[in-house]
C-alpha cells in the first residue's frame, strides 16, 4: 500500500450499490462483511476488538476521530477491522491525553477507509437489505475490477476466525491476592475481560484456541472462561469439543458472546445468521431471572436458535433481547455454567452487566 494522500475512495457492496467520498489511513483496497456501530463513542475499542477480525466497520456517529487515540484504550495487540467508513473524519484530535491521530493510527496499521459519504443512507440500506459483503478502494476506480476483486472476499457463513486471533502463546495475569484460577479459552478475548477477572481476586491463564482440553486441565483452574471472538460459531469445532469435555467435568464456566455461542452449540442448539447482527453500546436486555432490565454493548452477527431451546431438557433462558426477542443469555440446569450473548466488560461502557463476572466468582465461590 502507498503512502496516503488525500484522494477519491469508493466503496462497492455486494448488490451493486455504489458509494463515493474521500480516502482515510492507507490508500488501498480492502474488502469483508460490512456491517455498523451504533455506539456514540469508544471507537478505538470497537476497532481493535477481534470480534470484529475482517470486518468493515460504518459507525453511525457522525464524527470519528476527534479525540485521537492512546494506548490503554486498546482491546488487543492490533487494529481488527478491515476498514472503515464513517461520516466525518477527523484528522485532527483535541484530547490532551492522546497520543497521536487515528489518521496516523490507521496508515501505521495499513487500514484503509472511506468518509464523506451519506452512513445513514448506507445504513438504512444495509439495515434493510442485510450484512452483506463489501470493497473500499483509494487506489482502484473501475468498478467492473473492484466487483472481480469482491467475488473473492469469502462469506461468513461457514468461516472460522477465531484462530487467526487467538493467542499463540499462553500467558498469565495475577492480582496481587490470588483467590481463583481462572483458565481463559481464547476465541479473541478483550483485555478489560481479563481485567474484570484480575480486579475480583482471579489469577488468569489465557490459553490459544487449539490447546487440548487436558493441557489446560493439567494447570489445575477452579473455573473456566470462554471469550468473544469472531466468525460462524458453527465453524469454530475446537472450541465446541473443549466446551463439551469442560461441562463434562463438572467445573464452572463463563462465556461471552462466541462463547455463549459455544455453550449452545455444544449442548446441540444451533446458532444461525442474523438478518443485520448486533452492534453498539445501546442494546436493552432483560434479566428474567431478577427481571431487571440493563443496557449493553453488542458485537455479534450470528445468534442461538430460540426454537431450539425452548424445551430443551438442560439449558433455560436468562436473558432476552428487548428489541427483538433474540437470546441474550442462558444457563445450564444442572451443571455450573452460564452464558451471555453481549459483552459484560463492556469497555468503554455502558456498565449495567459488570455483575456478571460478580456471578461467575460466586459459582467459583459455590464449587471450590
Amino acid at each position: 500500500m502507498k503512502k496516503h494522500t488525500s484522494s477519491e475512495a469508493i466503496l462497492l457492496l455486494q448488490d451493486g450499490t455504489v458509494f463515493s467520498g474521500k480516502s482515510l489511513g492507507r490508500i488501498g483496497t480492502k474488502g469483508g462483511e460490512l456491517c455498523f456501530n451504533t455506539g456514540m463513542t469508544g471507537y478505538q475499542e470497537i476497532f481493535t476488538d477481534p470480534s470484529y477480525y475482517g470486518q468493515l466497520v460504518v459507525t453511525t456517529f457522525s464524527h470519528i476521530g476527534n479525540y485521537g487515540v492512546q494506548a490503554e484504550e486498546v482491546e488487543s495487540d492490533r487494529i481488527q477491522i478491515n476498514g472503515l467508513v464513517c461520516k466525518e473524519f477527523s484528522h485532527h484530535f483535541s484530547r490532551n491525553t492522546a497520543q497521536g491521530s487515528l489518521q496516523d493510527y490507521f496508515e501505521n496499521a495499513g487500514i484503509v477507509g472511506i468518509c464523506e459519504i451519506d452512513t445513514r443512507a448506507l445504513v438504512r440500506h444495509i439495515r434493510d437489505k442485510g450484512a452483506m459483503n463489501a470493497i473500499i478502494s483509494s487506489e482502484i476506480t473501475d468498478i467492473e475490477e473492484l466487483r472481480r476483486k469482491l467475488d473473492e472476499v469469502p462469506s461468513m457463513d461457514g468461516l472460522e476466525l477465531s484462530s487467526h486471533v487467538s493467542t499463540q502463546a499462553q500467558y498469565d495475569m495475577r492480582p496481587a491476592e490470588v483467590k481463583y484460577r481462572v483458565a481463559v479459552l481464547d476465541l479473541g478475548v478483550k483485555r478489560n475481560s481479563l481485567n474484570n477477572l484480575v480486579q475480583r481476586g482471579c489469577e488468569v491463564k489465557v490459553f490459544p484456541y487449539h490447546t487440548p482440553f487436558e493441557e489446560m486441565e493439567q494447570w489445575n483452574p477452579d473455573g473456566y472462561f470462554i471469550s468473544n471472538g469472531p466468525g460462524d460459531p458453527a465453524a469454530t469445532t475446537v472450541a465446541i469439543n473443549s466446551v463439551k469435555q469442560i461441562l463434562e467435568k463438572n467445573k464452572p464456566m463463563f462465556g461471552i458472546c462466541m462463547g455463549h455461542q459455544m455453550l449452545a452449540q455444544a449442548n446441540g442448539i444451533a446458532t444461525y445468521k442474523m438478518h443485520n447482527g448486533h452492534r453498539g453500546l445501546n442494546h436493552p436486555v432483560k434479566n428474567l431471572i431478577t427481571g431487571l432490565s440493563e443496557i449493553t454493548s453488542q458485537n455479534h452477527g450470528f445468534v442461538v436458535d430460540a426454537e431450539q431451546l425452548k424445551n430443551h431438557p438442560n439449558v433455560e433462558i436468562t436473558h432476552i433481547n428487548l428489541n427483538d426477542n433474540t437470546i441474550e443469555g442462558i444457563r445450564m440446569k444442572s451443571k455450573p455454567a452460564f452464558s451471555v450473548q453481549y459483552h459484560p466488560e463492556s469497555s468503554p461502557g455502558p456498565h449495567d452487566s459488570t455483575y456478571l463476572f460478580d456471578d461467575f466468582i460466586a459459582l467459583l465461590e459455590q464449587n471450590k
